[in-house]
């Protein structure tokens, strides 16, 4: 199977676990699990929700070790996602200024905003055990998993 053809059926699968449900956590939480479960070589993948009275992004829903609780609007890999507005993918993590080493075998990440009517709400984070892991293909069927995601979600 390609890594499209992967990403197509995760996608489908995504649509067929949330149908018609609008709980954000409940779909997070199952969106973090599909994630985890069908994607190769990785060893985090999660949700950062941010939270306007601190200014930061705090850990939601996820799969893998233990995460770092909190992140600053603007640091590490997703602090500046968020901030920019943008999906990052990062090769080698060690080389990103200000990475955030939550867990120390993370050697590559992606990250992808989660923009609801205008507002970016939060960041899809993705951690690999390896480098140059993620790459536009991975960008662009997350980018379209994060849309399956929030569009029937109530936040």
């Amino acid at each position: 199977m390609t890594k499209e053809s992967a990403y197509s059926l995760t996608n489908k699968q995504l649509s067929a676990v949330i149908g018609d449900e609008t709980n954000f956590i409940a779909n997070l939480s199952n969106a973090a699990a599909l994630l985890f479960e069908n994607l190769p070589t990785i060893n985090w993948a999660g949700f950062y929700l941010y939270e306007p009275a601190s200014d930061e992004l705090v850990l939601g829903p996820f799969q893998g070790k233990v995460a770092c609780i909190r992140i600053q609007n603007g640091k590490g890999v997703c602090g500046t996602a968020f901030a920019k507005k943008e999906s990052i993918f990062v090769e080698d993590v060690n080389q990103f200024p200000g990475h955030i080493a939550c867990d120390a075998a993370s050697q590559s990440e992606i990250v992808v905003p989660l923009i609801k009517e205008g507002h970016v709400i939060g960041v899809l984070d993705i951690d690999a055990p390896i480098t140059s892991r993620f790459d536009a293909i991975d960008q662009t069927y997350l980018e379209e998993f994060v849309q399956i995601l929030l569009d029937p979600s109530i936040i």
